[in-house]
């Protein structure tokens, strides 16, 4: 079966991560459109998408509400089903960005981003964690008397940091109380390493910081070994395409770090084919969603 030609959707401002997969995809012979959030509601063919071919559509379904190429119900509008397919044209749509640029895009144009479920950190056996993590409400975690790291699971809206207390997280009047937030103890780490999860597999991989530094390398064989545990424990609790960035402590103790959405990760010193390879079955058409990949729809 002949696949549809596709398109990577970019945000205006790259990354030196975005600019290696920009480039890895011009020469793979994808079409590179770089747009802004605020061009969705004028249409494709509108100044903010440049690079979109010429006398593209909105794919069919797509589109914001009640735009013209908004062909959805009032049960469809919003929902993964109810949106993805590929273009009149019959390209595939896929996207690159971090998570504000995403979530205004990724409707409009059909694409299902796959991310890890909110409290899957939390849920990971302590064997592959090394130290206690909790998912709870923001609100609970006001009540902490310790230090401990907090971080929102899938997106940067709370800040990832070691808190003194609860007291020193963002208030109820910066903050909704009931967002949800993943608490852990501190744990150090002396390098760190990126994983690009693909089909249960550890696609590609690199070092991204030693000490806590940014530090590139290549993939540690032990590092590719403790990815292929945590696949065997919980890679059905993941989606096909994810990263997941582990790392050892000075004890030489290898643990999961956080689980990241390719779509919105860096590839860092990773082989950037098969990272893009990651990034397209994380951010593409909603249509094209294999049964097991619909549970983890952002």
């Amino acid at each position: 079966m002949t696949c549809p030609p596709r398109i990577l959707v970019l945000p205006p401002r790259l990354t030196a991560s975005a600019r290696t997969l920009r480039a890895t995809a011009l020469r793979r012979g994808l079409r590179i459109v770089e747009a802004t959030a605020s061009a969705v509601p004028e249409g494709l063919g509108s100044p903010g998408w440049a690079g979109w071919p010429e006398g593209a559509k909105w794919p069919e379904g797509a589109g914001p509400a009640g735009s013209p190429g908004d062909t959805r119900g009032p049960r469809d509008a919003g929902s993964a089903e109810g949106t993805g397919r590929t273009g009149s044209d019959g390209h595939a749509v896929h996207l690159h960005a971090g998570p504000s640029f995403a979530d205004v895009v990724a409707p409009a144009l059909g694409i299902a981003l796959l991310e890890a479920p909110a409290d899957w950190l939390a849920r990971l056996p302590r064997a592959l964690t090394q130290r206690d993590v909790r998912a709870m409400t923001i609100g609970e975690a006001y009540r902490l008397r310790r230090p401990a790291f907090v971080k929102s699971p899938n997106d940067k809206s709370i800040s990832a940091l070691v808190y003194a207390d609860g007291s020193r997280l963002p208030g109820p009047d910066a903050v909704d109380p009931a967002t949800m937030v993943l608490v852990s103890d501190v744990m150090t780490f002396s390098v760190e390493y990126r994983l690009h999860l693909l089909d249960g597999a550890v696609h590609a991989a690199g070092q991204y910081a030693e000490a806590g530094r940014l530090r590139l390398g290549p993939p540690d064989g032990d590092a590719l070994a403790f990815g292929r545990d945590v696949l065997a424990t919980a890679g059905e609790t993941l989606p096909s395409a994810i990263v997941v960035d582990v790392g050892r402590d000075d004890e030489g103790r290898w643990a999961v770090i956080e689980a990241n959405a390719a779509w919105a990760s860096g590839c860092y010193s990773a082989d950037p084919d098969r990272a893009l390879e990651t990034v397209l079955r994380a951010a593409g058409p909603a249509t094209a969603l294999s049964p097991h990949d619909r549970g983890f729809v952002r």
